[in-house]
């Protein structure tokens, strides 16, 4: 995967989705700060309908709500038989991640605090920020990122294993939605946008019989489905669309960097809707991770 990929909207494909020239005129930093928010914020909802729908049930129900969004907007059947075999290996590999890290993701937080199953995930992907590094002053803005999360995780790692497996996991397929997320992105089958609508619907697939029994009390209470659906579209459809735009503008090392603002965004949003207040050396951790990523120098074109 080169670093450099070329922007989704510089040639949209006859009926492909695009977001016209706004995706051009708005620099890729503005569209991480939006999946940022949003990574966490859905997430962060999802945790409240545990009760109601299960796990498994609530990460159905936000696949499949993601999935069936996409579905008229970008044809994923048509992405999927129009694109090669090459191609078509890499949809159902990063349709098999979506689902699988979605899954994980919940039962992790089902578990631990929305503030340490971020910061495992950024764990992963140091080695991802790592491969691309090109200046000593992206190594130093690694390392101080890095400073930070290790104190947004307090060293306080929990005595449940069960959970920290499932973080684990997650922070692993996490790494791999960045890798296979960037091949899509600068895939020629259509738009990175096309290929996601394509991943979703074959995640959807994944997890049809998983979590199906679990999400059935939505489809009996209006109220109960509305909210399910607005977390699908704040946890699978808005950040994801955003990194799609934002992969296919920064260098992959640039964009693994820019995520450990991930447990910035979740410490704040857990002190909003779950009221889990930070402490002292949280606040420090989250501004070394800010110093790190205001530090850190893109790799240069070309």
């Amino acid at each position: 995967m080169d670093d450099q990929t070329q922007a989704l909207a510089a040639t949209p494909a006859p009926g492909n989705f695009t977001l016209g020239k706004l995706t051009e005129k708005l620099p890729p930093h503005v569209w991480f700060g939006v999946s940022a928010v949003f990574h966490y914020l859905g997430p962060a909802f999802a945790v409240l309908l545990f009760p109601h729908v299960g796990v498994l049930g609530m990460a159905w129900l936000r696949i499949a709500t993601a999935a069936l969004i996409f579905a008229p907007l970008t044809r994923p059947w048509r992405s999927f038989a129009r694109a090669d075999r090459t191609t078509r290996l890499l949809l159902l590999a990063f349709g098999a991640c979506l689902a699988v890290m979605n899954c994980s993701f919940y039962l992790a937080l089902d578990r631990l605090p929305i503030s340490l199953v971020a910061a495992i995930e950024f764990v992963g992907i140091i080695g991802v920020a790592a491969i691309g590094l090109r200046s000593t002053r992206n190594l130093a803005a690694l390392a101080i990122a890095v400073a930070g999360t290790l104190l947004l995780i307090d060293v306080r790692w929990s005595d449940d294993p069960i959970g920290l497996f499932w973080a684990i996991l997650n922070g692993a397929l996490f790494v791999g939605y960045i890798v296979l997320g960037h091949r899509v992105a600068a895939s020629g089958a259509g738009s990175g946008i096309a290929g996601l609508g394509a991943a979703m619907a074959i995640a959807f697939i994944v997890v049809l019989p998983i979590g199906f029994t679990d999400a059935l009390p939505a489809f009996f209470s209006l109220p109960l489905l509305l909210a399910a659906i607005g977390v699908g579209i704040c946890s699978s459809v808005i950040p994801y669309i955003c990194d799609q735009l934002a992969m296919s503008r920064l260098p992959r090392a640039s964009f693994a960097l820019m995520l450990s603002l991930l447990p910035v965004t979740a410490t704040l949003i857990g002190v909003v809707v779950l009221r889990q207040i930070p402490s002292f050396i949280d606040c420090l951790g989250i501004a070394l991770v800010v110093a790190g990523v205001a530090f850190h120098k893109p790799a240069s074109a070309g």
